[in-house]
């Protein structure tokens, strides 16, 4: 009999998708990361995803499904590697998704090393997406969820070419609907849960707050400056402001104004109207092709630069060293150094990177 893991967060997706395995099949174990303490993030309790109310739901549900379940002490590796990073991109101007680092660093690397040691055959999540074996290309390939509206497949763009082939993604055929509908039916004790939108460890949502308290330093105010260098006002630490931010400028413009860069060296916001926010080029590095071999061409490809934003068309210019250059066939609103530009052929994910800049 086959084993799979089941990377449990004590949401209601990987609970149904441990369910569905056993349905499967598979002699299935759940196991829970423990990834901080209370402490490390200011808060005695909270309702983010990873607290210890998360870890007692998933212990309810594999007790409820008869699986062995354990929790996995990962606190140092995830300082180290995803609020270490998290603390020191917005040090220098960028806004990082946590999430794909999380993912990244511990999920499909540390547990999913974790899994293969312990002799299972498969780490099976809750996410919305899948995992498909192309015979022609040899190649694994990931691909869109059916319920679009709840598609994941943007944060799971780094994955290599052995974690897909041990990765199970049993939603990634459903439909939210049926997922808690199943829960309902098995009734386990988060069914009616609701999804977790919050960074786990900024879960007051403060994260300018929470970089002070980790760091231990006090962020500078500086100048605000219009796009031709006049100062306009004062910012009350750069790292507090976003690029397309509007609100919380403090700014009587007379017509609204919105966050357009950045620098940190000088401690300097910048910021203009909303049309100084759009633009058609972006050079991206640490680029991951997956479903997809590294190609010299360029691509026709749609590609996302925000997590649940629609695709856009844009042509691909792979470069040396890991980088691609994007030019998108409109301009497009709000890109940002940090984030993720994942890159798409109908629902086949190609791969994507880090932004670097917009050109």
């Amino acid at each position: 009999m086959k084993r799979a893991l089941i990377a449990m967060s004590g949401g209601v997706d990987s609970s149904v998708a441990a369910w569905l395995m056993q349905q499967e099949g598979y002699d299935c174990a759940g196991a829970t990361m423990k990834l901080y303490r209370n402490t490390d993030i200011g808060e005695a309790c909270h309702k983010s995803c990873c607290s210890q109310t998360d870890m007692d739901d998933a212990g309810d549900v594999a007790f409820r499904l008869g699986m062995p379940f354990e929790v996995l002490e990962y606190t140092s590796l995830f300082h180290e590697r995803v609020i270490r990073n998290f603390v020191y991109a917005y040090e220098h101007g960028l806004t990082p998704n946590p999430c794909i680092d999380c993912n990244r660093y511990m999920k499909f690397d540390a547990m999913l090393d974790y899994a293969l040691e312990q002799g299972f055959d498969c780490l099976v999540t809750g996410h919305y997406a899948r995992v498909a074996y192309d015979e022609t290309s040899g190649r694994w390939q990931l691909k869109k969820a059916v319920d679009t509206g709840k598609d994941q497949s943007y944060v799971l763009y780094m994955l290599t070419q052995k974690q897909l082939a041990h990765l199970r993604l049993p939603l990634g055929e459903k439909l939210k609907t049926e997922t808690r509908q199943i829960a309902e039916e098995q009734g386990f004790i988060n069914a009616r849960k609701h999804d977790s939108q919050d960074i786990c460890f900024v879960p007051d949502g403060d994260y300018a707050a929470f970089l002070e308290r980790w760091s231990g330093k006090t962020y500078p105010e500086g100048d605000i400056l219009d796009p031709d260098g006049h100062v306009l006002g004062r910012h009350r630490g750069a790292v507090r402001y976003t690029i397309g931010q509007r609100k919380g400028l403090n700014l009587a413009m007379g017509r609204p104004v919105y966050v357009c860069g950045k620098d940190m060296e000088k401690n300097t916001v910048t910021v203009g109207p909303e049309e100084a926010l759009f633009h058609r080029e972006l050079l991206a590095g640490k680029m991951n092709w997956l479903s997809i071999p590294e190609s010299s061409e360029p691509i026709r490809v749609t590609a996302r630069t925000r997590y649940h934003q629609t695709e856009k068309a844009a042509t691909a210019y792979p470069l040396p060293e890991g980088r691609l250059r994007l030019v998108f066939d409109e301009p497009l609103r709000a890109i940002t150094a940090g984030q993720a530009v994942v890159l798409y052929d109908g629902d086949l994910v190609l791969g994507g990177g880090t932004i670097l800049k917009t050109e």
